[in-house]
């Protein structure tokens, strides 16, 4: 099983921009240590790295939340030390739609035997890239569907997820992270953040997706196929060897008259919700009142598992956020 989902990542055209609207709208937290950008990481062969990404928190605890919010955009700049990077999000972009409201630069997944992975690829022949490396970022970078001689991405390989691996280790959660039972909260204020519960993807043919991951990454969802009639879903979740990261929610409409059938036949494939649970969803409708966030209250979902609290997406440039109530352990 895959370690956890590094973060729910947003590729934004300003990703500054996009990580001040997230903290001023959402709460969430920032740090400037916490972005990457050209100007601080620069490569002793007089080389840089060629995006701007913001690893933001809802819980300032990565023990308690392992999973990030990442708005990300690629930059061109001179002498990149990945000088294809620009080429393959660019195909990304191509590939969910230019004008698609929510777009990934990557399901960003940890896993801290990459070698395994990397072998595994390679003896089914499975086409993927690897990521030069320097003393910045001095390790493997794997994404599947592509390839250093011809960077477009295909997702015959992830079921056009289009997913990056790396270890988890230069991350460097606390050794707390990794203990079971997990770590919970202890007298959360009302309305906090607690964590990212799940990322969803819709998908055209959910059978299909969940094939294609399983024949050639070996990733099983962690239950059953769910129906939700109601809702007008199909669901498979993929989940991790840590039980709190957030879970790649696989979501297939079954008909058109719903949310997620609009949304999809209106966008395509791709990228769609981010669930963070909250200590009282009241309290946090209190917060974003105080913030002036428009919201909406959406009614009980057994999807969902209860009411939740929809980001007007226009406050946040189309980025999907819900709150959802968290439940303690």
């Amino acid at each position: 099983m895959y370690d956890f989902l590094i973060a729910a990542d947003l590729m934004v055209p300003d990703p500054d921009g996009h990580a001040e609207l997230l903290v001023e709208k959402l709460g969430v937290h920032s740090h400037p240590r916490w972005r990457q950008a050209p100007e601080s990481m620069k490569s002793g062969l007089d080389s840089t790295h060629n995006y701007i990404a913001h690893f933001l928190r809802v819980n300032k605890s990565l023990a308690q939340a392992p999973t990030r919010l990442e708005p990300q955009h690629h930059w061109d700049v001179p002498n990149a030390v990945d000088p294809s990077f620009g080429a393959h999000l660019r195909s990304l972009e191509e590939f969910q739609g230019v004008h698609r409201p929510i777009k990934t630069h990557s399901i960003t997944v940890a896993y801290n035997d990459i070698e395994n992975l990397l072998e595994r690829l390679v003896s089914r022949r499975l086409p993927f890239r690897v990521a030069p490396r320097d003393e910045v970022l001095w390790f493997a970078r794997v994404w599947t569907g592509i390839t250093p001689e011809d960077p477009v991405y295909r997702g015959a390989v992830d079921g056009g997820l289009s997913i990056e691996f790396h270890s988890g280790v230069p991350l460097q959660l606390p050794a707390e992270a990794y203990t079971e039972p997990y770590p919970e909260p202890v007298d959360p204020a009302p309305g906090e953040m607690i964590r990212i519960t799940a990322r969803a993807n819709l998908v055209r043919d959910l059978d299909s997706t969940l094939g294609t991951l399983a024949a050639n990454l070996d990733w099983e969802p962690i239950g059953p196929v769910e129906v939700f009639p109601e809702e007008g879903i199909r669901r498979a979740r993929l989940g991790f060897r840590l039980a709190h990261s957030a879970t790649i929610d696989l979501i297939e409409p079954t008909r058109w008259a719903c949310e997620t059938g609009q949304y999809l036949h209106t966008y395509g494939p791709g990228p769609y919700y981010i669930r963070i649970a909250v200590n009282g969803l009241d309290a946090k409708a209190d917060d974003l009142r105080n913030r002036g966030t428009r919201f909406s209250w959406l009614p009980e979902s057994p999807a969902a598992g209860g009411r939740r609290i929809q980001i007007d997406p226009a406050e946040l440039a189309g980025t999907l956020i819900e709150f959802v109530e968290w439940v303690p352990r």
